[in-house]
C-alpha cells in the first residue's frame, strides 16, 4: 500500500473515531468555556486540557525522535502575522458563540440530524474558500502583508533556545512543564476524576492528534509526492471537502477531506446504534440568521487565524507553535466576548438540546 493511500485510509480512520467520542461524550471547546464560566461544570474544560496535555507531550516526543518534522507546518512558518492570527481567533470565538458549537461540533451534530449544523458546515465551508482564495481572499493577504513579520524563534523551544539551552532539552522542557500542567489541571477536579466518560475522551482525542501528526509526517512521508504533514483541523478541510465535493474531476483526496468524511461517518453511525439520531431544524429565521452569521465569522475568522478550536487549539498547540498561542487567544477572547459582558450572544431555547 503506497503512502498515499496509509495517509487516507489512517485519516478516515482518525474522523470515525473522533466523530463517535465527540457525539459520545460532547466534547467541544465552546461547551467547556461555557460549563465553565455560566454553569459552574469545570468536566468537560478538563477533558479538553487532558487532550491537549497528551496530545502536547505525545507529539513532542515524535518530534525529538526524529519521527515528524512538524517545522513542516504552516503553524511553524518563520513568517507569519500575529495581529491577523488574534483577529481571526477573535471572529472565530465570538462566531462559534453565535452558532453554538465550533466547525468540528457542526460535523459532529450533523451526523446526529441536526440540520442547523448542516447549514453552518457549509456557511463555514464557503466563507473560508472565499477568504482563503475568493472574493475576501485580497483583503486577507493585504492585511497578512501589512503586518507579517519574520522571526527564526517560532515556537516556545525555540525561545528557549535563546536563553542557552540546545534542541532537544528544550523541547523536552517546555513540554513537559506544559503537559503536566494540564494534566494536574484535569485530575485535580473531583467531579472529573469520577467521569470516566470524559477521562476516555480526552485521552482518544490527544492520541488522535498524535495519531494525525504521525500518519501525515511519517507514514506518509514520500520524497516523490509528500503529504502535507498536517493533524486534525476543520476550516480548511471543510472548505477542500466541499470543492470535492462539487468539482471533484481533476481533484484528490487529501487527509483533511477524508477526515471531514470521517467524523460525519462515525458520529452517524454512533448516533443510529445508540437511538441518538433525530431530524432537527431551526425554530425561526432570526435563528437561522444569527446561526449562519457566526458560521460565515467561523469560516474567515478560521481562515485567517490558520485553524479552528481544534486545528489550533489542539493541533496548532501540539507543535508550541508561538502562533498557535496568539491564535488561541483570540479564540478565548471571542469566546468570552459572545458569553459574558455587553456582547454577550443571547441564548435561544431550540440550542438547549446542543
Amino acid at each position: 500500500m503506497g503512502a498515499e493511500n496509509i495517509v487516507l485510509i489512517g485519516g478516515l480512520s482518525v474522523g470515525l473515531v473522533y466523530g463517535a467520542v465527540g457525539l459520545l461524550s460532547g466534547f467541544c471547546l465552546l461547551s467547556s468555556l461555557r460549563g465553565l464560566w455560566s454553569d459552574g461544570d469545570g468536566r468537560l474544560i478538563r477533558s479538553y486540557a487532558l487532550a491537549l496535555g497528551i496530545a502536547i507531550a505525545a507529539v513532542q516526543l515524535l518530534a525529538a525522535g526524529g519521527l515528524v518534522d512538524i517545522g513542516k507546518s504552516i503553524y511553524l512558518q518563520s513568517t507569519f502575522s500575529a495581529p491577523l492570527m488574534f483577529f481571526g481567533g477573535l471572529l472565530f470565538g465570538y462566531g462559534m458563540v453565535m452558532s453554538n458549537g465550533c466547525a468540528s461540533r457542526a460535523l459532529v451534530l450533523l451526523g446526529r440530524g441536526n440540520l442547523r449544523s448542516f447549514v453552518v458546515v457549509i456557511v463555514i465551508g464557503i466563507v473560508a474558500e472565499m477568504t482563503l482564495k475568493g472574493l475576501i481572499a485580497p483583503a486577507r493577504i493585504a492585511l497578512l502583508q501589512a503586518t507579517q513579520s519574520t522571526t527564526n524563534v517560532t515556537s516556545l523551544p525555540a525561545l528557549l533556545s535563546t536563553l542557552g539551552l540546545h534542541e532537544t532539552p528544550a523541547r523536552m522542557l517546555a513540554a513537559s512543564a506544559i503537559s503536566a500542567a494540564l494534566i494536574i489541571f484535569a485530575f485535580a477536579h473531583p467531579d472529573f476524576r469520577r467521569s470516566l466518560g470524559q477521562i476516555a475522551a480526552g485521552l482518544i482525542i490527544g492520541l488522535l492528534v498524535t495519531a494525525g501528526w504521525f500518519l501525515t509526517g511519517y507514514l506518509g512521508a514520500d520524497d516523490f509526492n509528500p503529504a502535507p504533514v498536517t493533524s486534525l483541523t476543520f476550516i480548511a478541510p471543510i472548505a477542500d471537502a466541499l470543492q470535492y465535493v462539487m468539482l471533484s474531476t481533476g481533484s484528490t483526496l487529501n487527509f483533511g477531506i477524508v477526515t471531514v468524511a470521517g467524523v460525519l461517518a462515525g458520529s452517524l453511525v454512533t448516533a443510529l446504534a445508540t437511538g441518538r439520531f433525530h431530524l432537527e431544524g431551526y425554530q425561526s429565521p432570526r435563528h437561522m440568521l444569527r446561526s449562519a452569521g457566526g458560521a460565515a465569522l467561523m469560516g474567515a475568522g478560521g481562515a485567517m487565524a490558520l485553524g479552528c478550536s481544534v486545528g489550533q487549539g489542539l493541533t496548532g498547540l501540539s507543535t508550541l507553535a508561538l502562533g498557535s498561542f496568539v491564535a488561541v487567544a483570540g479564540i478565548l477572547s471571542g469566546s468570552a466576548l459572545g458569553l459574558r459582558g455587553a456582547l454577550r450572544v443571547q441564548p435561544l431555547a431550540a440550542e438547549a438540546a446542543r
